[in-house]
């Protein structure tokens, strides 16, 4: 049958079918009511009965295409790229490689096509962004480079909340907050606040490729005469200070059994400590605010 996107397609031709064969009309005057040709007619009522549909029961669309190519690889190659790719995991090009190796007649855009019809090709997201390169800076001073995280906390009891945190490379001088909620306008206030509790002026900030730190971000950064540089997607090592830093938080200061109305005091007097009293082998075993106190 032919092909028609209309959704109301099926109903529509079991409605003419119904007329014809319980109602007695005639297909002439039925084709002229629907605005079809005769033999669309007795093509409904052929495939109503071929696909044994009862009365109420609509006639579907079927795809125009061909049930076969002429060009269509064997059943074989295709079971020999399917098995090759969940026997090794490894992508097309390897896998059309082995294949020629096995004697197997396939070219490497056939095998890409393959995976993907089968689903065995992680597809782009539609909510991937193209976000232009920013070379990333050498840490000489403070505030050349500062990354920013978020840390997920859910508790078995259903208790979930974040914490932003934040930390300058070159001084290892870190922030950290608690928050209900993570969005761009709480990472830009978590962000100027991590600024002034620093006293330093930010140049470049880096961060994941969260939702949290998105154009409404980068744009009001940009305003105030900041670089917003993201990392590469699912490289977390891009961000290996903060990540370690995050590590630390969950380490010392929230472990699982912490009440969170306990979350804020605990950042705020952990942040004293690691800041001012937590030798750091980054900075030669020095504090990081001294650092910044020296500089200045």
């Amino acid at each position: 049958m032919s092909y028609c996107s209309n959704p109301h397609a099926p109903k529509a031709r079991r409605a003419a079918v119904n007329e014809v064969v319980r109602d007695g009309s005639s297909v002439v005057d039925i084709a002229r009511r629907y605005g079809v040709h005769r033999t669309t007619v007795h093509r409904w009522i052929k495939k109503a009965r071929e696909l044994d549909l009862r009365w109420n029961a609509n006639i579907p669309t079927f795809s125009s295409a061909p049930i076969k190519n002429a060009k269509s690889l064997p059943k074989e190659t295709v079971k020999a790229i399917i098995d090759e790719r969940r026997r090794s995991g490894r992508g097309a090009y390897f896998i059309h490689l082995e294949l020629l190796e096995q004697g197997y007649e396939v070219s490497l855009s056939s095998v890409k096509r393959t995976l993907r019809r089968e689903g065995l090709t992680k597809s782009r997201s539609k909510w991937a962004r193209c976000r232009p390169h920013v070379p990333r800076p050498r840490a000489e001073a403070p505030g050349d480079l500062v990354q920013i995280d978020t840390i997920h906390f859910h508790w078995v009891d259903g208790t979930r909340f974040y914490v932003y945190t934040l930390i300058d490379l070159y001084s290892r001088a870190a922030y950290a907050e608690y928050s209900k909620r993570i969005n761009q306008v709480n990472s830009l206030a978590f962000t100027l606040r991590g600024r002034d509790y620093l006293g330093i002026e930010f140049k470049t900030v880096q961060t994941d490729n969260g939702s949290e730190f998105g154009k409404w971000f980068n744009d009001q950064l940009k305003a105030k005469g900041i670089t917003l540089r993201h990392s590469r997607v699912r490289k977390s090592n891009d961000n290996a200070h903060i990540e370690r830093f995050n590590r630390t938080i969950q380490e010392e200061v929230l472990p699982r059994s912490v009440l969170e109305e306990k979350v804020p005091e605990k950042i705020w007097q952990y942040l004293i400590y690691y800041n001012q009293f937590r030798r750091h082998s980054a900075i030669d075993g020095g504090y990081p605010l001294d650092l910044l106190e020296w500089l200045e």
